[in-house]
């Protein structure tokens, strides 16, 4: 291409320019005396496009080698997270190899699982460093080493343990076909108010129905309902926290439904203590003490306050009735162990109505009184060697007496067993669980074979199983 540049020389005399190897000029003077040059440029001007690709080139060499080196880095973190891994996995192999722990098809499942993603992340790094770096070749080959393991104890089964659980997945199949083709005849449900059964053998995990109606601080009282086979009221219950004293029972509270019971709704509460405005004290004659209280046919049984004497009050009338047991001891003389002024323990069962106590004659071992409860009097005793203060509390059930002790804070044993049928005493060993650690009343129901338990301030029940009748006691 031919390019003109005209150069105006303001000169005296002629334009000239001498010739040169890159270029031609030639000059001339027009009318006007001025000098006109044409330059004749060669055809190699400068590459510009050249340049400009090799800087983009130059620019994306730099943002691939950045992103090399990120995924290097990356790479790293995931190698040493792996490595720590595979030198779990060893361990776990070896101890499998050792017999230290039992191998089954979970754990064989699991391994393969992990060893194969940490296979599948080698191969990544293999290809993406191309064979440069010795870390990941090491590693690709400790994990193929440790995959040939792992495969090699999973058909090896020394123990015979993938045999041994499927002959137990077999014979527990058997199990059910036999069972499903063959009818058991279970045993006959026991009746209620009954003693068409065994001894005791069995009581259940405690049930907390809720805290008393007195709050936290009256830890100490009695709860249950009517015990009375023949009531027409069997959803009556009572709860009867004493005082803070731990000794009077001033005020009891009546529900004529469990519902109730669990709302606090719709109370029938009895005040058995009377203020004299004229002295201005309080009578607790006809309040009661301690808590061996109990509710048989529509009355409440309790100790006398402050008395050797039996205290009746009637639900219906409020009257309360009085009644000497003879030779009994009383104002926490023998208690039972953790509990005070418990010298009286009335309890029900299928035979009627009885009373637990103790005389110095006896040197504290516990009576048994059958309670004739239209007289009001102690029909028949029984002595027992059993000392009364070494026991926590104590139940009827069909004339069989049961006593308990503390195994711990958690846990009392029902230990001890007296039958007024046949004047035989015995050792057991029935444990029964406890949510706090002092049972202070403890009452059995023979209209639900339930025990009725007063737990520091917590109305807590048991079921109980007995043997059947036909089995040997």
């Amino acid at each position: 291409m031919e390019k003109t540049l005209l150069i105006l020389i303001l000169t005296l005399g002629c334009c000239t320019a001498a010739p040169s190897d890159s270029y031609n000029v030639t000059g001339s003077v027009d009318e006007g005396g001025q000098c006109l040059c044409t330059v004749i440029l060669p055809d190699n001007s400068f590459p510009m496009h050249r340049m400009e690709f090799l800087e983009i080139t130059s620019s994306n060499l730099s943002i691939s080698v950045q992103q090399e080196i990120t995924k290097i880095q990356s790479y790293r973190s995931s190698l040493a997270v792996y490595l720590e891994r595979l030198s779990n996995l060893t361990l776990r192999v070896e101890k499998v190899e050792l017999g230290i722990l039992s191998y089954t098809e979970l754990d064989f499942a699991l391994l393969k699982l992990e060893i194969k993603e940490m296979e599948s992340l080698a191969v990544q790094l293999r290809t993406s460093l191309n064979g440069s770096n010795i870390i990941a070749e090491t590693l690709f080959m400790e994990i193929q080493n440790i995959s040939v393991m792992v495969n090699q104890l999973e058909s090896y089964d020394k123990n015979n343990v993938l045999a041994v659980r499927r002959e137990i997945t077999s014979l527990r199949k058997r199990l059910q076909d036999c069972e499903k083709n063959q009818t058991v005849l279970s045993p006959p449900p026991v009746t209620y108010g009954t003693c068409d059964h065994g001894r005791l053998i069995n009581v259940t995990k405690p049930f907390v129905v809720q805290l008393n109606w007195r709050g936290f601080s009256y830890k100490y009282g009695g709860w249950g309902k009517d015990s009375f086979v023949e009531t027409s009221n069997k959803d009556q219950f009572w709860v009867a926290p004493l005082n803070t004293d731990a000794r009077l029972m001033e005020l009891v509270r009546f529900h004529t439904a469990y519902d109730d019971l669990l709302l606090y709704k719709s109370p029938s509460d009895k005040t058995l203590s009377k203020y004299n405005s004229y002295s201005r004290t309080y009578d607790y004659s006809n309040c009661g003490q301690g808590s061996g209280m109990t509710l048989y046919n529509n009355s409440l049984y309790y100790n006398c306050y402050n008395s050797q004497q039996m205290c009746r009050m009637n639900l219906d009338t409020n009257e309360v009735q009085h009644q000497a047991l003879p030779d009994a001891v009383y104002n926490n003389r023998f208690s039972y162990a953790a509990v005070a002024y418990q010298d009286m323990d009335f309890a029900a069962d299928e035979e009627g109505l009885w009373v637990l106590y103790s005389t110095e004659q006896n040197a504290g071992n516990i009576m048994i009184g059958k309670l004739n409860v239209t007289s009001f009097t102690i029909e028949r005793t029984w002595v027992t060697a059993q000392y009364k203060p070494g026991v926590t509390n104590a139940f009827m059930v069909c004339g069989v007496l049961y006593a308990t002790r503390p195994v711990n804070t958690r846990m009392e044993e029902i230990f001890y067993m007296y039958d007024t049928n046949t004047g035989k005493e015995g050792k057991l060993s029935i444990m029964m669980d406890k949510m706090m650690e002092t049972v202070q009343s403890l009452q059995y129901n023979p209209n639900d074979h339930k025990l009725y338990m007063y737990n520091d301030g917590y109305l807590v029940t048991y079921d109980i199983t007995f043997l059947p009748s036909s089995e040997p006691q």
